[in-house]
């Protein structure tokens, strides 16, 4: 096999060129094998194989530089630098990363995992690179998707200023290739990089300095005809040149124009189509299916182990469509994640109440808070690590004005394989940091749909997050009304109080029945909001208990636990608070049950700090 020769980087440079077919079938064979076992993104990595073989082949790694936008597409440049061992533990606990790590390999020069970071990174690079007096490429592999986000576009806007080289790979995997115009982009590529073209241009521009009329009426006139035949022009009036569309599937293109692009002094857009998905059918007819995909059998494309429960998407998807046809004045926004936040149908019943803002998270939570003051109930659902991206928003145009907004906030906590970038371990911090919001976490799949209706009847900022994956069905018995700032008790005893929040009440449950066969009386009680905090509870549970053990699965600074330990402090109760958070660090990937006990908030190692601490 041809890409067993693929040892370290640059090793496909030994590949002869009539074998670039065959190594990249091996190549997408190989993912497909491994990812169908591990999980993983597939389509968008099968669908840039040949743009990423033609990028290796026309760089020289690592002392050329690539940044993949948010990095999901970097499985090829993983194996074709290495890294082929991997696979066979990718986003597993201990094993390599679905996403570009430099800690992981010296070819990944900036890590990333959120969308749009790439061009405003690479203008970094270059900067240093310049400084340093270096003369290496840097190039960021950006999707048109990840275009859509507002950081790409500030990164662009400062790119055309440049006056040295930088490549911008847009890779489209949206749009059909034209044969005429990229006929006659490929024939505009070859004459507007040659070095016999760019010198003459130098020579002619400089010749007529003190001549600024005749420079203007030069580039009018050549500005009208690429409008004509130039599918870039909206980059080359930005002041970056452009080269496409090229073929993304044709590795000899792809080599050929990034090597012309390296002559460019300046930033230089290099428009590069290709299909999602590509060489495995499954994938090709359903790419958002297979974005990011759990193990699956290759035959047919089927999981290997298909849900046979709801999990919380479900939940909020049939609630969003029953809040849709109750009240007309719902609206569901979404930040490219229709399928993953569960909007899939709301969208399907009510089109002209759904939006789809792009990867556009500050965009959004703006474009909600406008809906909000038009007097309707924005619905945004968004993934706890994506709403980061919009604090400013949610402080400024949301929160002061105390605008009715209900951020549903999906993958809080914990979500596993897709490592630091993705766990929504902080939203209870930020969010609980700005005044006027109000903050909510579901037990059961139950309160999720309880929490829903209060939040479209509420009036004023709100927010509930809650966790990734099968939808808890337990503690159905116990569904008390919601009330604002009001705590649920479940099980009441003395002693040692369990406040857990959201998904940990799972994990309450288990450490209660550990404490009760080792002996010890105790309560539990779901917290239900995290801000407003049930004070008036607290006080009353200090009489009947020495000890309150905080759960949630948060960072620990600004978390629900250091809410409640000022709170007792504040007020002179005499009750010892214990929190159990997840501590200050960013979490690798892993299973998620794994990742618990590592960090110490699985119910064994929870009963076992409660135990020791009562020892004491």
């Amino acid at each position: 096999m041809l890409l067993d020769r693929i040892e370290k980087a640059n090793d496909i440079k030994k590949i002869p060129e009539d074998g670039y077919e065959q190594l990249a079938a091996e190549i997408r064979e190989f993912l497909i094998s491994k990812i169908s076992v591990t999980g993983g993104h597939l389509a968008s990595n099968l669908g840039c194989v040949e743009l990423t073989m033609g990028l290796h082949l026309a760089l020289n790694l690592p002392k050329d530089k690539i940044i993949w936008d948010v990095g999901h597409q970097s499985y090829t440049h993983k194996l074709l630098t290495g890294r082929k061992d991997g696979f066979d533990h990718l986003r597993q606990f201990g094993g390599m990363s679905g996403f570009p790590k430099r800690c992981e390999s010296d070819c990944d020069c900036f890590d990333t995992g959120h969308s749009s970071t790439s061009i405003a990174a690479g203008i970094g690079m270059v900067k240093a690179r310049d400084l340093a007096g270096e003369k290496h490429a840097v190039v960021a592999v950006i999707g048109d998707g990840s275009l859509s986000g507002g950081l790409a576009y500030e990164a662009l806007n400062n790119a055309a200023k440049l006056e040295t080289n930088f490549i911008i790979v847009l890779n489209d995997n949206d749009m059909s290739i034209s044969e005429s115009v990229g006929g006659m982009s490929k024939y505009l590529n070859s004459v507007r990089t040659t070095q016999k073209y760019l010198d003459l241009k130098a020579d002619v521009y400089s010749q007529l300095t003190d001549k600024p009329k005749v420079i203007d009426s030069i580039r009018r006139a050549k500005n009208s005809v690429k409008q004509l035949f130039v599918p870039g022009m909206v980059f080359e009036n930005l002041g970056i040149t452009y080269l496409g569309p090229v073929d993304g599937h044709d590795v000899k293109a792809v080599e050929r124009v990034i090597r012309e692009a390296r002559k460019v002094p300046k930033a230089v857009i290099v428009h590069v189509m290709t299909k999602k998905g590509k060489g495995y059918e499954p994938a090709e007819k359903h790419p958002a299916r297979f974005h990011g995909t759990e193990p699956f059998l290759v035959e047919n494309g089927i999981p290997r182990n298909p849900r046979t429960t709801a999990n919380y998407q479900d939940i909020f998807s049939t609630v969003m469509c029953k809040l849709g046809e109750r009240d007309d004045k719902v609206v569901a926004i979404t930040a490219a994640m229709a399928d993953g936040t569960g909007l899939k149908r709301f969208r399907n019943m009510y089109p002209d109440r759904f939006i789809d803002a792009g990867i556009a998270e500050e965009y959004a939570v703006t474009m909600a808070a406008g809906i909000a003051a038009g007097g309707y109930t924005p619905i945004f659902a968004v993934y706890s690590s994506f709403l980061q991206r919009a604090y400013d928003q949610i402080m400024e145009d949301v929160c002061l004005q105390k605008l009715h907004v209900i951020f549903a906030i999906d993958r809080a906590g914990l979500v596993g394989s897709d490592g630091e970038t993705h766990q929504g371990i902080f939203d209870l911090s930020y969010l609980s940091s700005i005044p006027n919001i109000t903050i909510m976490a579901p037990k059961n799949k139950w309160e999720l749909s309880d929490m829903m209706k209060f939040a479209v009847a509420f009036d004023g900022p709100i927010a509930i997050r809650y966790p990734r994956g099968h939808a808890y069905s337990g503690l159905e018995d116990h569904r008390a009304k919601v009330q604002l700032g009001k705590a649920e008790p479940i099980y009441e005893e003395k002693d040692i109080l369990l406040l857990a929040v959201g998904s940990m009440v799972v994990i309450a449950e288990k450490v209660r029945e550990i404490l009760k066969d080792k002996g010890y009386r105790c309560s539990l009680t779901n917290a239900r909001f995290v801000k407003p905090l049930d004070g008036e509870y607290i006080t009353g549970a200090a009489a009947d208990h020495r000890l309150v053990v905080t759960m949630e699965e948060n960072v620990q600074t600004g978390g629900f636990g250091e809410a409640v330990r000022t709170y007792v402090s504040e007020h002179d109760l005499d009750i010892d608070v214990m929190t159990v958070a997840i501590p200050d660090e960013f979490v690798t990937h892993g299973n998620v049950d794994k990742l618990r006990e590592m960090l110490g908030i699985d119910a064994v190692s929870v009963a076992d700090r409660i135990v020791r601490y009562l020892a004491r």
